[in-house]
């Protein structure tokens, strides 16, 4: 039968060609082809507008899970491109990465795009090796916090501020009263407890590699690629293309796995704690929309990075 079977130029088929003509039909992971699920992750991490959610475990988890899931997968790629954000949905999405990498036991190539920094870095510490443009932006290993103070403005204005509280600190670091030294430094206390562990996850995931010391590493300072690499925040200058057909073979298969999207999803996907509580506040001062205060927020922390 395989004797009649002709190709387009009309000769006949040898049964080998007809074998190789069906392996090219199936799947790559069907027919012998390197698999290497990739997963991107943009955007600032844990904050939301109401119409599009920041970087959130709930938000990946789905897709991590599918990426580490996937048959015959010889390693997964995570494309990263945010400037930071929560560091608690930093860390968990990181611990997420490191528990599938270790269930599934394959390993995690991590490829920066414009900025890893912050919350961002510490998710690019769940790669077994962290691959840059030398354009890119690394590091900013500290914690931020910062908010303004009005009490001043409210009274050229004669606004007489009314805050009633049960605990007492319940009201710290209130914009609109003056700022008290001792909230500050309770402040200052938290932010030192959560470096603390931005640093031991850095030091965990880096090991040796890092060749730059404390007081430079972890200053918050955020360096261009190639410097990052010196410093042992990365391992090598790379694309994902390049990269993964030089390691796995020009046949590579490099399937993005993407988030469920639709009408349901939007409907009843979920939103990140606090979602809108800043424009809640600041709402009913400015009549801003709160979808253009939460841009706001994004674009400042976008913009530390030069972006």
């Amino acid at each position: 039968m395989a004797d009649n079977l002709t190709q387009p130029g009309g000769e006949p088929m040898s049964e080998p060609g007809l074998i190789e003509r069906w392996k090219a039909m199936l799947p790559a992971r069907l027919r012998g082809v390197p698999v290497v699920p990739v997963v991107r992750l943009s955007g600032v991490i844990g904050a939301v507008t109401p119409l599009r959610p920041g970087l959130t475990l709930a938000g990946v988890a789905r897709m991590l899970e599918r990426a580490f899931s996937m048959r015959h997968a010889k390693a997964v790629a995570i494309v990263i491109n945010s400037p930071g954000g929560s560091p608690v949905q930093s860390r968990q999405i990181y611990l997420r990465i490191r528990q599938l990498a270790a269930e599934k036991k394959l390993p995690v190539l991590i490829f920066v795009e414009d900025v890893a920094a912050s919350g961002g870095y510490m998710i690019a510490c769940a790669g077994d090796e962290i691959f840059c443009d030398p354009s890119s932006i690394l590091g900013s290993i500290g914690v931020v916090g910062g908010s303004f103070g009005m009490h001043e403005l409210i009274k050229k204005i004669g606004v007489e501020r009314r805050l009633y509280t049960a605990g007492e600190h319940k009201a710290m670091l209130d914009p609109f009263l003056p700022e008290d030294p001792n909230d500050v430094a309770r402040l200052k206390k938290i932010q030192r407890e959560i470096h603390a562990l931005f640093i031991s996850l850095v030091k965990e995931s880096r090991g040796a590699r890092l060749a730059g010391t404390d007081d430079v590493l972890f200053s918050g300072e955020y360096w261009a690629g190639e410097s990052a690499i010196s410093l042992g925040l990365a391992d090598a200058i790379g694309d994902l293309r390049s990269t993964l057909r030089t390691r796995f073979g020009d046949k590579v298969a490099m399937p993005v796995v993407t988030a469920p999207s639709g009408l349901l999803g939007g409907l009843f996907g979920r939103r990140a704690p606090g979602a809108g509580s800043l424009a809640g506040t600041l709402g009913g001062l400015s009549g801003l929309p709160e979808e253009l205060i939460s841009a706001l927020e994004t674009r400042a922390i976008w913009s530390r990075y030069g972006f």
